[in-house]
């Protein structure tokens, strides 16, 4: 119960990646727990906790801090420069991004940008772009 819980947690804060190393160990006690007193399972999931933290956690924040080379899929196109082709407001727009047509929206609701505009891709969202200047 308590590892489902934290694997939700990890779920609804993307980044930290710090609850799914303890829901990892919640699990391990729990299957301990199951078999054998409530000390060892204490144990099991002390000692795995501390274990998947120091080991897990920092390859996955590495993951998350890969260069924008080594980006994939929509993770690519953060950063990247693209020309508005129709106005882009907090509505609807459309840009051009390397060969490629999306339709857009501003980052900053009360942002406004023309046709022939440079904008930087913030952030995906589906198949829609955030841009700012």
């Amino acid at each position: 119960m308590v590892a489902a819980g934290l694997v939700i947690g990890e779920l609804l804060t993307p980044g930290m990646f710090l609850l799914g190393p303890l829901a990892l160990a919640a699990a391990a006690a729990a299957i301990v727990g199951a078999f054998a007193g409530g000390l060892v399972a204490l144990i099991v999931f002390v000692v795995g906790s501390l274990l998947s933290l120091a080991l897990l956690r920092p390859v996955a924040r590495r993951h998350l801090r890969l260069p924008a080379i080594a980006r994939t899929g929509t993770a690519a196109l953060v950063g990247r420069k693209a020309l508005v082709l129709r106005r882009v407001d907090q509505v609807d727009g459309l840009i051009r991004i390397g060969g490629e047509d999306w339709t857009a929206r501003t980052y900053i609701d009360d942002e406004v940008f023309d046709e022939g505009s440079q904008v930087q891709v913030v952030e995906i969202q589906g198949v829609t772009a955030l841009v700012a200047e």
